[in-house]
């Protein structure tokens, strides 16, 4: 199955401290650059005291746009570790923000580094992930006296599956829809075929990118 880059299902905000800076890192999943550009735009206008709010951002499916800004930090030591942080964590279509309040001790280089990639990788792993698959659409069409022992059954499948229940549809009969890994549509069919004896089948449809969110990282977001 083809991997490509993960998203976040949704804004996290985490907040490290660092001989007395205090680096606030928010993450925001986005659509496009102009997505990202407001994202960032949005935060730096909440956080418009501080002395920093440095940017890093990937986008495109593939992941194929990135850019970052040190916001006033010397050179290189705050945009691109946190680009290096999402780039290494195999991510896309997020933008990262930290904002830095300075506490009056001086961090170096080295120290800035590692504080702002730091607070981009606590981030993440407070963060839901969202993979991002190359799946297929199966329909099932089914008489509406079988639509719910079918839809259950499918449920349990696309679970054990890395497949996606799509909306069901409602007209003379129900078409019940699964977003399913090209390689599981003939076991789908043998088994649509076994839960029906025969009567029913699949129509396969096209092929799309689909979300995918994975459980609930462990440690809960924060500030």
């Amino acid at each position: 199955m083809a991997e490509y880059p993960a998203t976040i299902a949704r804004r996290v905000d985490h907040e490290i401290e660092i001989k007395r800076s205090r680096f606030l890192a928010h993450l925001v999943p986005v659509s496009s650059v102009d997505d990202a550009d407001a994202a960032i735009a949005g935060i730096r206008k909440e956080f418009w005291d501080a002395r920093h709010n440095c940017v890093a951002m990937v986008t495109g499916v593939s992941g194929d746009q990135a850019r970052s800004s040190d916001d006033g930090e010397p050179s290189g030591t705050a945009g691109v570790p946190m680009l290096e942080v999402l780039r290494r964590r195999g991510m896309t279509d997020v933008v990262a923000v930290v904002t830095r309040y300075f506490g009056g001790v001086k961090l170096g280089a080295g120290g800035l580094v590692r504080a702002y990639g730091n607070a981009v990788s606590e981030a993440l792993d407070r963060a839901q992930l969202v993979r991002r698959r190359a799946l297929t659409h199966a329909v099932i069409e089914a008489p509406h006296a079988d639509a719910g022992r079918i839809e259950n059954l499918l449920r349990e499948w696309a679970s054990a599956r890395d497949a996606v229940l799509a909306d069901p549809e409602y007209g003379q009969a129900a078409r019940l829809g699964v977003w399913a890994p090209p390689d599981q549509l003939a076991p789908l069919a043998a088994d649509v075929a076994a839960w029906s004896s025969g009567a029913l089948g699949v129509e396969a449809g096209e092929t799309a990118i689909v979300d995918v969110a994975e459980p609930r990282a462990g440690r809960a977001a924060g500030a």
